[in-house]
């Protein structure tokens, strides 16, 4: 899942990242975009690549907050960020309301027209709709994701509880049994 997680946060810079040149080449010094229409289609393309690129990770998502919670409340202070409790916290409420969102796609797909597919202007607008909703949780994965693999490795280099320091006493020779 940290590979997923790890694609995610690659892609999605990508994706951010090219969005951006097409922003900043598109809009006046105001940010006015000098096509609205075409601005609109680009900006629902991006909101559609970085929905598509979280898909390998949703289904471990929640796997990957708990496990993180868990080596952080395990990790030794000195070895802890404080901002990872906030950035888990960032994660948290992103998927949750990704999840809920989810629901509602499902729902809204659910109820179109028995014609309506993808390709269709009544199935695209709708999951324009759905993925324009989602983006600023999927750029929170985006930005925080990174927390997840800091904690994991912090957690790797901690000392294992179950190699705690032993009482290592050596033992002295004896004298030679007769």
């Amino acid at each position: 899942m940290l590979r997923h997680l790890d694609h995610y946060v690659r892609d999605s810079k990508k994706i951010l990242d090219a969005w951006d040149t097409y922003s900043d080449e598109h809009t006046d010094l105001d940010g006015w975009p000098y096509d609205e229409n075409a601005y609109g289609l680009r900006q629902s393309r991006r909101d559609a690549d970085t929905a598509e690129a979280f898909e390998p990770l949703r289904y471990g998502a929640r796997l990957l907050l708990a496990t993180a919670e868990t080596q952080l409340a395990r990790l030794p202070t000195n070895l802890m960020q404080t901002r990872w409790v906030y950035q888990l916290g960032v994660l948290h409420t992103a998927f949750d309301r990704l999840d809920e969102l989810h629901e509602q796609w499902l729902l809204a797909r659910d109820a179109l027209p028995a014609g309506a597919a993808p390709g269709t202007p009544d199935f695209d607008d709708v999951l324009a709709e759905h993925h324009a909703e989602s983006w600023s949780y999927l750029d929170d994965w985006a930005t925080h994701g990174h927390a997840l693999r800091e904690i994991n490795t912090a957690a790797r280099k901690a000392p294992s509880p179950l190699a705690a320091a032993s009482a290592f006493v050596p033992v002295r020779p004896t004298a030679a049994r007769k």
